[in-house]
């Protein structure tokens, strides 16, 4: 029992002496590993919506998808601007590639929403091609009417499930 105390007040011991020195990382005030956005005062978190280089961020500042008009694929003013910045986005991280979805909503035969979707995303894919993403590193999908984000028979809802998302994958270029 007294070497289990003896060793707990040892491990507490070294923690905070390990806490008490503010020059650890070095003088630079570069975080560890040499990572300058790894330091306490940037306020960016990897990984989080608060760090450009991560797909959280992507989804939530850049934006992840367009929305379309009732069996349309062009794409609106709004939607070329969303496009905008995930090619800018996607241009400065040439380590993620992109799977651009289509969507519609539930009107129509599955066949048709089938082919609207792959219209949708299709269209998404050539915009962002023409800002500069290379074709490689994006690919397209269709579901159709089959993976609303809204379920009801109203406007609202319809409008919301007429889209192309684009969902990145990290680390698959070379």
């Amino acid at each position: 029992m007294k070497l289990k105390s003896s060793i707990l007040m040892l491990v507490a011991a070294l923690s905070v002496a390990a806490c008490t020195n503010p020059d650890r990382f070095g003088s630079d005030g570069v975080g560890a590993g040499g990572d300058p956005l790894a330091g306490a005062d940037t306020g960016i978190v990897p990984g989080s919506a608060s760090d450009p280089a991560s797909p959280a961020y992507f989804q939530q500042a850049v934006g992840d998808r367009v929305l379309f008009a009732v069996d349309q694929s062009t794409l609106t003013p709004e939607g070329r601007s969303t496009l905008d910045g995930q090619a800018a986005w996607l241009l400065a991280n040439a380590d993620y590639t992109a799977v651009i979805e289509g969507h519609a909503d539930e009107q129509g035969t599955r066949e048709y929403n089938l082919a609207l979707g792959a219209r949708r995303a299709d269209a998404a894919r050539a915009y962002l091609q023409s800002q500069g993403v290379p074709g490689g590193r994006l690919q397209v999908v269709s579901y159709g009417k089959e993976r609303p984000i809204e379920v009801c028979s109203e406007e609202a809802c319809y409008a919301k499930n007429r889209r192309a998302v684009t969902v990145l994958a990290g680390g698959l270029t070379s």
